[in-house]
Parts: structure tokens; sequence; C-alpha cells
């Protein structure tokens, strides 16, 4: 009983942090403030507050692969060769279609699904080690090594705010939050530009990049009142698998969403999915994280690396963090300024790499000299212009930026003056706009 107090007591403290320091997010975004925000935000910012969320899941991928590392290097290989070798490879498939009968035609399977045709085949290779005694018992590669999980699930659960107790706030652990939700918006607003290229949709308008840095973080707050232990951000995963499948259709999401609620309220459903083995979740973590790496390495094409003052900040700003880090660990009470709340506060903030590395990749990069060429916002600048820019060339008030607009209610928003200083409405006029 005392354990299970000790795990609500921190899923109480938790859910209490995440839901505050959202409202941060919250702010940032439905005020505009985020307009602001990213004046300060440059290439190498973004580089090492999002790389360093990769590098430092390391430690995750490993304790997970590490259960077998043969399926786990299987997986891995395996989803290297749907994904990246077989990309272009279509599989026939068989099609009816009226007044022509049965009919072959092209179908992108390993394009469109290789990570879930990865986890399917190693799922089931799996359970046929299991069957034929291949692994031994209590080996965490077994397909039964959580079979409790779902013979102990309920079928069914409503999950609602508060299911751990009140949630509470405590100081350090809110600021140890905001540091990732600060992290998450630096993230979301890199990636923004990116994703509506690849839909082929318009520039991101302030008035989109504002609701959408708003709606996160009001997602976040719901998440962190339902307890779920994590928040909501543009995860570069699914950035890159708009880029890979060129699906970025948003009923696509909607029915994912769809699925998810299904897997929360049938507790036997999401059961399913907490029984595949770790060594598979492991393989598929070690391309995952390896992913969110090099998505923040992607803002490097902006600046030029021939110069010493980029790759010195570069450098500083990467590998100092993790020392900090990690000797902050081994080091649990090596802050101490005689104030229980400042230490506990200090530790989070000092022991949060993301933080840690945006902080010292922003500042450096504002107080060394360089040319804006050299620091790439000549080129960054180009990428986010639109954020400032809400009507461009032939194109009349009414039309532009429909793929931003609500789905309903837009001509009753054009007729009131007044929405067009609310920051995250279609008709917003950004104070920033270009003449």
């Amino acid at each position: 009983m005392r354990k299970e107090e000790l795990w609500q007591v921190r899923m109480r403290e938790l859910s209490g942090a995440i839901a505050v320091a959202a409202l941060v997010q919250v702010f940032i975004g439905y005020t505009g403030f985020v307009e602001r925000l990213i004046k300060i935000i440059t290439p190498l910012t973004i580089v090492p507050t999002v790389g360093l969320v990769g590098l430092t899941l390391f430690e995750h991928a490993a304790a997970t692969a590490s259960k077998h590392w043969g399926i786990a290097v299987g997986t891995t290989a395996m989803l290297t060769l749907f994904s990246q070798v077989m990309v272009n490879v279509n599989v026939p498939v068989v099609k009816y279609r009226k007044g022509h009968g049965l009919e072959t035609q092209p179908f992108a399977l390993f394009k469109l699904f290789p990570v879930l045709l990865t986890i399917a085949i190693m799922w089931g290779l799996c359970g046929l080690l299991t069957l034929f005694d291949v692994f031994e018992p209590g080996n965490q590669a077994r397909t039964d090594a959580r079979l409790l999980v779902l013979t102990d699930a309920s079928w069914f659960r409503i999950p609602y705010p508060g299911q751990f107790g009140v949630p509470t706030v405590t100081l350090a652990g809110v600021l140890g939050m905001l540091a990732g939700v600060l992290a998450c918006t630096v993230e979301s607003v890199s990636y923004y530009p990116t994703v509506s290229r690849m839909c082929g949709a318009k520039c991101i308008p302030a008035h989109a990049l504002n609701r959408g840095i708003g709606v996160e973080g009001l997602g976040t707050m719901l998440a962190g009142l339902w307890g779920s232990g994590n928040g909501t951000n543009t995860f570069g995963e699914n950035v890159g698998a708009i880029g890979i499948t060129k699906v970025g259709s948003r009923r696509v999401i909607q029915w994912a969403a769809g699925i998810m609620i299904v897997q929360g309220v049938v507790s036997k459903f999401g059961a399913v999915f907490m029984m595949i083995p770790d060594p598979v979740v492991g393989g598929i973590f070690c391309v995952m994280f390896g992913m969110i790496c090099a998505f923040g390495l992607g803002a490097l094409q902006y600046v030029d690396l021939q110069s010493a003052r980029n790759l010195y900040i570069l450098g500083v700003s990467l590998f100092f963090p993790m020392v900090l880090c990690l000797w902050l660990q081994k080091h649990p009470g090596a802050i101490s300024t005689g104030n229980e709340t400042v230490d506990s506060t200090l530790s989070v903030l000092l022991g949060t790499t993301i933080l840690v590395g945006g902080a010292i990749g922003c500042l450096l990069d504002h107080i060394i000299p360089g040319t804006r060429e050299e620091r790439g916002l000549v080129a960054w600048e180009k990428e986010i212009e639109s954020f400032s820019d809400d009507t461009q060339e032939g194109e009349t008030e009414t039309s532009t930026y429909s793929t931003y607009d609500f789905p309903f209610g837009m001509n009753l928003l054009r007729r009131w003056r007044w929405t067009s200083k609310i920051p995250f409405l279609p008709t917003y006029k950004s104070p920033a706009k270009k003449n």
C-alpha cells in the first residue's frame, strides 16, 4: 500500500508540474508573444535544444534494446530496409473496379507503413521464438513476458482529471517541466514551416503559428490534469512520416486521434500494445531518437559550417550540457545554498540538458560577433518570413491562407473589425506585417 501511495504522490506532483508549466505555452501562443520569441530563436539555438532531446534519450534506447540485441538490431535493420532501401518498391494488389473486373495496381506498402510493418514482423518472430521456447522464461523478448498486463486490465476504463488525486505543485517541478515546454515550443516553431512545405500548403501565417503553439500548450495542460505524464508537441518523427509518406491530410490525424481514444477507454486494446517485446521497442527507439537528433541538426543547413565561430558555439552548446548534467547526476547534493527550494530548483534547471544547451547556444550566438549570413539569419528569416506576412501578391484578403482558416464561421469573423486584433483568429493582422 505504501508503494502504491508513493507512486501516486509522484504522479500527482508530475501532473501538477506539467499542467502549470503548460500555461506558459498557452500564454505565449494565444497572446501572440511567440511572434516576438522567434526573433531570438536562431538556428544555433534550435540545434542544441532539439538535438539534445534525442542525444539524452540514448540510455532509454539502450535499456530496452539490451534486453536482446539480436531482436533489437534486427528491428532497426528491418526498419531501415523498409523505410529507406525499399521506399520506392511498390507491391501489386488486386482491386475490383466496376465495369473492369479484377485488376492489379501498385501499392506503396513500404513507403506508407514501414514502422507498422516492422513491428508486426518482429513481434511475430518473437512470438514464434517464444512458442518454441528459444527464449528462457522471464526474457523480455518473449511475447508472454507481460501477459499479466493483458489479463489484469479491465475491459473499459474512463480516464478523468485527478484520477491519481489532486495534482500538487512544486517550484522545482514546474521549472523543470517549463524547460521541456520551452524546448517543445522551439522545436515546433522550427517544424511548422517544414510541414507546410511538405504538404504543399502556403507558408504558415502568424495567426496559425500562435494558434498552433497555444493548442499544444492546451493539450499539454489537459494531459497533465488527466495524469498521462506527458505533453503534446510537434513530434519530429511525425514530421518525418509526412515527408516519407507524402500524406499530410488532417483526416489521418483525426482517425489516429480516434484510435488513441479507443485505446485509452478500452483497456484491453491498449494493453495489447504494451505487450510488444522490449527489444522490438528498443530497436524502434534507436531509429526514432536518432531521427529527433537529426532533425535538430537539420537546422545547420542555414548556418556557415566553415565558420570557426559557429563550430565553437555548436560544440560548446552540445557538449557542455551533457557534461554538467552527468556530473549533477553523480553528485546529487552538490548544489547547497542553504535553502532547500533553491537547491532543488537549481538542480532541476542545471540538470536539464535541453534548457542548458538551448540557453548556451542562444546566448553565445547573440554575444559573439558574426555576420547575418554567417549566423544563418538570412536563410532562416526567409523560412519564417511568412509569420509576419499575411497576404501574398495577387491574393485578396478573403482568399488568403484558406488552408489555415476555420472550417466554418469565417464570414462572421470577417464582419467584425475587432477580430483582426485577436492573435489566434484567422483574421488577425500581425503588428509586424510588412508594408
